[in-house]
């Protein structure tokens, strides 16, 4: 299925501010969020698991074990973001 990834602040800067993604059916956040780190170096570098990244799903906060719907809008953002 395809969904729609944003990212915002410093993620935005590294990886460009969006991207589309085949993702398997019933995959999580958390999952998607693995696909993305084996993508590229650079991706494995800004979305490492040892980075705190917070993310939303249709622009609702969620932790990272919750379902990933078709035609979703992901967005992953740092924990801090300034305006």
């Amino acid at each position: 299925m395809k969904i729609h990834v944003r990212y915002f602040a410093s993620l935005r800067e590294a990886l460009g501010s969006q991207q589309a993604v085949d993702l398997p059916e019933g995959a999580t956040l958390g999952a998607l969020r693995d696909l993305l780190i084996t993508s590229s170096p650079l991706h494995a570098e800004v979305l490492a698991r040892s980075r705190a990244v917070r993310c939303a799903l249709n622009l609702q906060m969620v932790d990272e074990t919750v379902p990933v719907p078709a035609d979703a809008e992901v967005a992953f953002f740092p924990p801090v973001t300034g305006g």
